[in-house]
């Protein structure tokens, strides 16, 4: 089927909020499920910037590095690296229950928003002519410029940028 689509720059506080505005939150039964809502809105309100920051309180040491466990897979056993740290897991530990709790819900309702949010992004054109594809162009473009642009510029502010390395990638072994 014919489409027209817009790659939007959504985050998964984005798709929280859209769940809650949306009421995804529910039981099986139907009513909403308290529990999964508060988990949202706690999550919403996760303190990243700390996160972030505390991330690399030991130096030289990243608990995100990809490769850790075949790195160091006793790092957490290391007293300094515990002590140093100890900010950054508590939160990290909070934010991770938290996100469980959201994912938990039936039906695979968390999947099924995320699915829906991208589908914001899909106009269909079956059957469509020239002035509904010019104006489903004109719409999402509009709106990939304004959510895209919106988000870079709130979530990402030039005193906000990481002082670290945090994507790696592994290299041929004789560099």
């Amino acid at each position: 089927m014919p489409a027209i689509t817009t790659e939007i720059d959504f985050t998964t506080n984005d798709l929280i909020r859209y769940m809650l505005q949306t009421n995804r939150f529910q039981n099986e039964d139907g009513s909403p499920a308290a529990d999964r809502i508060e988990a949202g809105m706690a999550y919403l309100n996760t303190d990243w910037t700390t996160i972030r920051y505390e991330r690399f309180a030991s130096p030289g040491f990243d608990p995100e590095h990809p490769y850790i466990q075949d790195i160091d897979p006793d790092w957490k056993q290391d007293p300094n690296k515990r002590r140093d740290l100890s900010t950054y897991l508590g939160l990290k530990e909070v934010a991770d229950e938290q996100f469980e709790i959201i994912k938990s819900g039936p039906n695979n309702e968390y999947t099924k928003a995320e699915n829906s949010l991208l589908m914001c992004q899909r106009v269909d054109l079956w059957c469509a002519g020239e002035a509904e594809v010019e104006s489903a162009i004109r719409h999402l473009v509009m709106l990939g410029k304004r959510f895209n642009s919106n988000n870079k510029h709130e979530e990402m502010e030039d005193t906000d940028r990481p002082d670290f390395i945090t994507e790696f990638y592994p290299g041929a072994s004789d560099f």
